[in-house]
């Protein structure tokens, strides 16, 4: 696999587990401070998902994902 599509694929593999510690820490959380951490933290991991995803299907688009 070409480095910049294996660099995309480890980005994909990052936001799961982005998202599932801010599932896992919204459901632990004590106080409203962690809850707005947390929520930053998934909406950072979706946002960042989107573009990875966007940038994925440029790729295969172009042939350029092997």
């Amino acid at each position: 696999m070409k480095a910049c599509n294996n660099n995309i694929k480890k980005t994909l593999t990052l936001v799961e587990k982005m998202i599932a510690l801010a599932d896992l820490g919204d459901k632990d959380r004590e106080d409203t401070g962690c809850g707005v951490l947390y929520g930053i933290l998934r909406d950072s991991a979706y946002r960042i998902k989107k573009i990875a995803e966007s940038e994925k299907k440029t790729h295969e688009d172009k042939g350029k994902w092997d």
